[in-house]
């Protein structure tokens, strides 16, 4: 099963969880791929993927689930990782969001709808409860950070990171717009085998 998270002002609509979703259901798994609409409050967001999981069995969730997070996502999936003891592939991960969304705190709008949405002050504050000041097990995590990252940085990524599997594009930029050369390692970490991936 994958949970895919999308970034900040992102959707399902973003490329890498449309060319995601597209492989599920050409390899007939589309039942075990989740990617909701995320809320602006992280606690919200939160909220959210666990109840989308709350059916499934303990031990089963640690053996079988794959979380995937995007950028802002990749910093809840790292969380829900730690909390549920299950696998996670981060996309150039957001670190330290705090300090990147302090600036973007009041009425935007959607990447891929321009529906506006607004980001509180107080959720820089619901961030800081899903901070993870060091992964414990790092052979859990799958780490892709591109160099060419316009956003964040991609050496906090290796450095927060170490000692998981890491994949680093030379180039490239922040949504990884050469994604879908890397979806069939994605999907081998999440115990998903492609024809490209065996």
């Amino acid at each position: 099963m994958i949970l895919y998270l999308h970034g900040f002002r992102s959707s399902p609509l973003s490329m890498k969880s449309r060319l995601l979703a597209a492989q599920m259901q050409a390899l007939g798994r589309e039942a075990q791929w989740l990617c909701p609409q995320l809320p602006a409050s992280p606690k919200l967001a939160i909220e959210l993927a666990l109840s989308l999981l709350k059916d499934v069995p303990a031990q089963e969730l640690a053996k079988e689930l794959t979380i995937i997070g995007s950028s802002l996502g990749g910093y809840y999936a790292t969380w829900l990782a730690e909390q549920l003891g299950c696998r996670a592939v981060l996309l150039n991960p957001a670190i330290v969001p705090l300090i990147d969304l302090e600036q973007h705190v009041g009425v935007t709008t959607e990447f891929h709808s321009d529906q506006p949405f607004e980001f509180k002050r107080e959720y820089i504050d619901e961030l800081r409860a899903f901070a993870v000041e060091k992964i414990t097990q790092p052979q859990r995590y799958f780490l892709i950070a591109a160099t060419g990252d316009e956003v964040l940085d991609y050496r906090d990524m290796l450095a927060h990171y170490q000692g998981a599997q890491q994949c680093v594009i030379d180039g490239s930029d922040h949504g990884i717009s050469d994604f879908a050369a890397y979806l069939a390692p994605v999907l081998a970490f999440c115990g998903i085998p492609t024809d490209a991936a065996r």
